[in-house]
């Protein structure tokens, strides 16, 4: 009976047929560009990191390395200082 339900685990599946499998790793654009510098001028750019509610997205989403994304906060922030980037939407 253990035998059974072992062999039932290894092969579990999920939804239709379809096996179960981590999802990709993201790669950090600024790493993979080989750019230190996360500009604070490139509203662009920047705005693709936070949310609609003007929230900083987490590291998990954003697929950054700890370094890059410690950049990215610094640089988010300061583009708030400064009125490039809203604090939050209205």
């Amino acid at each position: 009976m253990d035998k059974m339900m072992d062999d039932d685990r290894k092969g579990r599946r999920m939804g239709k047929g379809r096996k179960f499998s981590k999802p990709r790793r993201k790669v950090c654009i600024y790493c993979a560009d080989h750019n230190d510098y996360v500009d604070y001028k490139d509203v662009a750019r920047l705005q693709k990191y936070v949310t609609d509610t003007g929230k900083i997205l987490p590291r998990r989403a954003t697929g950054m390395c700890a370094k890059h994304q410690r950049r990215l906060c610094t640089a988010i922030k300061r583009a708030r200082e400064i009125a490039l980037l809203p604090f939050s939407a209205r």
